[in-house]
Order: C-alpha cells, then sequence, then structure tokens
C-alpha cells in the first residue's frame, strides 16, 4: 500500500488519493492519482466529492492506478430531486416548515446507487460522474463530460452527455487486459511490466 502523499518530489498538486480519504464511504485503491492546480488536492472530498451526505449511505469506490484531473467532480444521489413527486419543489427537506417526518427526508431524492470506477481510469480536466455510475476497467472520460450512464471496460467517452467515441483497443486486446488485472501484481512484478505497458506490448506483457 502506498503511504506517501505526494508521489513526485516538489509536486504539491499532484496526491496519491488514498492518503488523504477519511470518509469510509469513499474507497479509494493504491496509486490513483488526483491533480488540482487551482486549489489543494488534500480538499478532495470537500470540493470534488459533492451532495454525499451520511443519510443515504451511498459510496464513492475508485480503483487502483486512476488518473483523476483538476476539476473532476463527483455528484451523489442527494443533489437529485425525485422525479416521483408531481413537484420540483424538495418538500422532506424542509420537514419542520411543513409538519412532515423527519424521518422521510430521503424521499426528496432518487437514489440510484454507488459511483463505482474501475482500475486504470482516466478521468478528465471538469468531468463530472453522476449518481449510480459505474465506470469499466481502463475507460477514459474525456474533458468536460457529463456521464450520466455506465461505461465498458476501455472505452473513451465525451460530451455532454457522455457518449462513447471509440474503443481505446480491439476487443482480443481488452480481453486479454482484462484477465491479466495487472494492477493486482506485485509491485515488483508491475515494475518489471512497465516497460511492457507503457509501449503497448500485451503479448509480453501475458509472458511475464
Amino acid at each position: 500500500m502506498n503511504k506517501k502523499i505526494y508521489p513526485r518530489v516538489n509536486d504539491s498538486q499532484t496526491i496519491y488519493l488514498n492518503t488523504v480519504v477519511n470518509n469510509p464511504n469513499i474507497i479509494v485503491g493504491d496509486y490513483t492519482i488526483f491533480n488540482d492546480f487551482v486549489g489543494d488536492p488534500t480538499l478532495f472530498e470537500k470540493n470534488n466529492v459533492l451532495y454525499h451526505y451520511p443519510i443515504n449511505n451511498d459510496r464513492l469506490i475508485i480503483g487502483k492506478f486512476c488518473s483523476i484531473a483538476c476539476g473532476a467532480k463527483f455528484i451523489f444521489n442527494s443533489a437529485n430531486h425525485t422525479l416521483r413527486s408531481l413537484s420540483n419543489y424538495t418538500f422532506p427537506l424542509f420537514y419542520d416548515e411543513w409538519d412532515l417526518d423527519k424521518a422521510s427526508v430521503t424521499d426528496a431524492w432518487d437514489n440510484k446507487g454507488d459511483i463505482v470506477i474501475g482500475n486504470d481510469v482516466w478521468i478528465g480536466y471538469d468531468a463530472i460522474i453522476m449518481a449510480g455510475v459505474h465506470i469499466g476497467d481502463g475507460a477514459i472520460i474525456g474533458t468536460r463530460a457529463v456521464v450520466t450512464k455506465n461505461v465498458p471496460p476501455y472505452t473513451i467517452v465525451g460530451g455532454v452527455p457522455a457518449k462513447e467515441i471509440r474503443k481505446r483497443f480491439d476487443e482480443d486486446a481488452i480481453s486479454k487486459l482484462q484477465k491479466l488485472q495487472w494492477w493486482d501484481w506485485s509491485t515488483d512484478k508491475i515494475r518489471e511490466a512497465i516497460p511492457y505497458i507503457v509501449n503497448g506490448n500485451i503479448q509480453k506483457l501475458t509472458e511475464i
């Protein structure tokens, strides 16, 4: 497990995210990095994980070796206004004003579930991931994309709402990478594999 906050010498804008997360409902894998060149990257929970209220018990799960760019946001269920209601107004939130049952406050929004990010995912600058979305391993989320639906593994998406642009590799390569799951290897094995990973040599990677 990585324990140091800053992976690069003299770079206070990039952090290993799991070293600064304290909320038990935010789970981040080893070596996932977050960059913030505008503010303090250690304030990720406050500035980038929004409407994440304890009452809802929804979770943000991020895998290993992900890259999260400055401005990326994760918008949780409590930001929603329920579509079951005949009004857009969130009456259950103002239970005192309208003499409502305090226990029914979560009726103000629709609960779409956790946000789950796979391993080796790149989330671009100012991208927004909405509640309930699952993003597969190796996917790329384009700059300022708004992701409202699940993203398959090794797929590039972009736009508002985000749509598939293309697959990163052919189906055979994607299948091999999903079987290898190199992000779960030991650090020594990953270090040995880096030249093949960086140069896109899947055949050599399978031989390690």
